[in-house]
């Protein structure tokens, strides 16, 4: 977690950007705490991209301050280039050469000289699980191995930040996961990441903070809780072994939804704490005894189309 009353690692004040008539960014503001996940979600051509190439110095911004690791990106690129990495869409490593030789020439470009770039190297091999295949061809790597590659050649200049701009698409499950327990541990490590990926239960599993772009706006921002207690829907399932004990809860807990072939009932909650404990409050004092239990809440793809109309589960990112 972030210091109390640390400066924020990216701050973004009324970023706009346009393509010709197309508006793309319309005054956006962005702050992301040092050491914490940030995810940017957006529908295709939302400007997800185009917000990371302009915080990475990649492109210029037409209107709008922002400060990275405390830089201004206008008049100090070179110091937000130093503090930062990034992994793009589409994996940036060399086909032509080996998994090692990449992150060499990644050292080497970050003038690291012969002897700690070759330690350097080493330690990411081992640290992503390249050793064996270190000195294989890329076309003998899987999906999950390039992408993993290409993070370690980001780790090489060992930045404060790290953009991943959709770092798991077309990952298989598994590779999925380990991708995941990466970004983990470099969050641990006081590390802070912008992500931006077409899987919304990505986001719900790793940001700590997400917002969501829509027609060039922000158009919500929270923790995921709080986005998905934005929309009703949510409910606590409860599960009883026999009918008598459904029928108590039933009048108990009036309009809520019931199954009586599976002898359930769905009371409206939106899964928070204190809603949780009212609802055991009620079941202790009528005495109902139930066998299980579940809360069951809005996802944020609900969220996304709640507020914006439109589905953005599992469509991939352009600009």
């Amino acid at each position: 977690m972030t210091a109390l009353g640390a400066a924020p690692a990216i701050r973004a004040v009324g970023l706009r950007r346009s393509y010709g008539k197309h508006l793309v960014l319309d005054g956006i503001d962005l702050e992301v705490a040092t050491g914490t996940v940030f995810a940017l979600l957006g529908p295709n051509g939302a400007g997800k991209t185009t917000a990371i190439n302009i915080l990475t110095t990649l492109i210029a911004a037409d209107g709008g301050k922002v400060q990275v690791d405390g830089h201004d990106l206008r008049t100090d690129p070179e110091a937000v280039r130093a503090a930062i990495g990034v992994t793009g869409q589409f994996s940036a490593v060399d086909p032509l050469l080996s998994g090692e030789e990449n992150i060499i020439l990644m050292a080497d470009l970050r003038h690291l000289g012969k002897h700690e770039g070759r330690r350097r190297t080493a330690e990411l091999l081992e640290r992503f699980d390249l050793v064996e295949a270190a000195r294989k061809p890329l076309a003998t790597f899987s999906g999950g191995m390039r992408r993993r590659l290409d993070l370690a050649m980001t780790l090489v200049g060992d930045p404060r930040i790290i953009f991943l701009d959709e770092p798991t698409a077309g990952l298989d499950p598994r590779s999925r996961r380990v991708m995941w327990q990466i970004v983990g541990e470099l969050v641990a490590t006081g590390v802070t990441i912008f992500l931006t990926t077409q899987y919304l239960e990505e986001a719900d599993r790793l940001a700590d903070r997400v917002a969501m772009l829509d027609g060039g706006k922000i158009v919500a921002e929270g923790t995921p809780a709080e986005l998905k207690r934005l929309i009703p829907g949510g409910h606590i399932r409860l599960e009883f072994i026999d009918a008598a004990e459904l029928d108590k809860a039933a009048r108990t807990f009036d309009g809520a939804a019931r199954d009586d072939e599976a002898l359930t009932l769905e009371v409206p909650g939106d899964g928070g704490v204190r809603s949780l404990r009212s609802l055991l409050d009620r079941l202790d004092a009528g005495s109902i005894e139930a066998s299980g239990l579940s809360v069951q809440t809005p996802d944020l793809d609900d969220v996304f189309l709640s507020l914006t109309g439109h589905d953005d589960k599992h469509k991939a990112a352009t600009r």
